[in-house]
């Protein structure tokens, strides 16, 4: 035996146009609901709408490819407040950010804890997770749990 294993190299190196990388694989989940309780009132809300949201994940190391999970939600209208509201998806990612939780801890780890520049922390979660996030994504990430900077 020689060593621990055989080098292969990235099949992504090189590539510099993003219609080139692995086509995502999609995963679907649901959080349709027909009624839901309002969070100001807690009166019982009917479903106004289904939205759909994309969220990346880390990916399918197997396949070689990154993950996007398809959400279809729904937004319901309260009629005693008069608001409109989502349903709940904080268990797979907060408002307004398009990745996942564990892709948000996975970035914040690799710069906290394993000491990584923002740079290469981006290109460690494409090369290991398949999940390209911009640095200074990360950066941001980084700096609203006050813990570098």
């Amino acid at each position: 035996m020689d060593g621990p294993g055989e080098y292969l190299p990235d099949v992504t190196e090189g590539i510099t146009r993003v219609e080139d990388l692995p086509k995502a694989k999609v995963a679907q989940r649901s959080r349709n609901y027909k009624r839901r309780r309002c969070p100001e009132c807690g009166h019982s809300a009917y479903r106004d709408r289904v939205v759909a949201r994309t969220l990346h994940d880390l990916g399918d190391l197997k396949a070689d490819r990154p993950v996007d999970v398809k959400v279809t939600y729904s937004q319901h209208y309260c009629s005693r407040c008069g608001i409109y509201f989502n349903a709940d998806m904080s268990d797979l990612a907060l408002p307004k950010v398009h990745y996942t939780h564990r892709v948000v801890a996975m970035a914040v780890r690799l710069v906290v804890e394993d000491g990584l520049p923002y740079r290469a922390a981006s290109w460690h979660l494409w090369r290991d997770h398949r999940v390209f996030v911009p640095f200074a994504t990360i950066q941001n990430w980084v700096e609203a749990g006050g813990k570098k900077g």
